[in-house]
């Protein structure tokens, strides 16, 4: 029990983690752009490679903070994008291109490996107090604010509507999110975060705010049992909630797809 307390500060930051990407994952969805966090993810890490290469890790924080706005502004322009070219294909290209980036920065460096690794993987078991605080101070601003225009929120999201603004701003706080995210966990847990739980809880429900609480229910055991087992055996963390919430979303879509065929008898 008392080396399992270890684990008490890392489950604390997927409990934050998984809070607002869930949030953030029922947008992505309806939406219809699924890839889109992966490849804002993977262009605000072209920062992180970028402060790397010119040697500027202290000035890390300020890298992403520039690609994350950079990467809103090119997002808002989805809807329009979306009239000229298959956004998905759009989507595809721009992380393919960020990948390249990261990767070609890297390369230059003596640890690129190792940190490129680092932003794919994270290590969400060495997160500390501090840390905790700068994600709950982060995620409650955003939070508060999403809440308070969810409306306006949803709207543009279910393309009720459509302001140049209003998009630039979700993309905004959706980037400023994965700044965070992406140092604490790495990119494919963030991706997992945001999009599994949500299509979990869409598998039983089509109201935002029932899949939001089944993607928080899903994300809060895959968690814990992910920790757990990586603590045990000295597995990847990331990888281990990433495989747990995968299992969860195939063995709800059999039982889904077996309930519908069982109707259809």
């Amino acid at each position: 029990m008392e080396n399992l307390s270890f684990l008490f500060i890392p489950f604390i930051g997927c409990v934050l983690l998984i809070l607002l990407h869930t949030y953030f994952g029922v947008h992505i969805l309806e939406r219809g752009i699924i890839f889109v966090d992966l490849t804002l993810a993977q262009f605000i890490s072209v920062g992180v490679a970028a402060s790397i290469y010119f040697g500027r890790e202290g000035s890390q924080f300020l890298y992403t903070i520039c690609f994350a706005i950079l990467g809103a502004l090119i997002l808002s322009f989805s809807k329009k994008i979306a009239r000229i070219v298959y956004i998905e294909a759009f989507i595809g290209v721009l992380y393919i291109f960020s990948f390249a980036a990261s990767i070609l920065l890297l390369d230059r460096t003596p640890h690129g490996l190792e940190e490129l690794k680092n932003i794919l993987n994270g290590n969400i078991l060495w997160i500390t107090g501090r840390d905790l605080i700068t994600m709950f101070t982060l995620y409650t601003i955003i939070g508060v604010f999403q809440f308070v225009y969810r409306k306006r929120f949803f709207s543009l999201s279910r393309g009720e509507e459509y302001s140049y603004l209003w998009e630039f701003l979700f993309f905004l706080s959706f980037a400023l999110m994965l700044v965070n995210s992406i140092r604490i966990a790495g990119i494919l847990q963030v991706f997992s975060f945001l999009i599994i739980p949500a299509l979990i809880g869409k598998l039983v429900t089509q109201k935002p705010e029932k899949i939001i609480l089944i993607g928080w229910i899903t994300g809060f055991i895959a968690s814990i049992a992910g920790m757990i087992v990586s603590y045990r055996f000295d597995i990847s963390t990331s990888s281990l909630i990433v495989a747990f919430l995968s299992l969860t979303f195939f063995i709800m879509l059999a039982i889904k797809i077996f309930e519908e065929a069982h109707r259809v008898q």
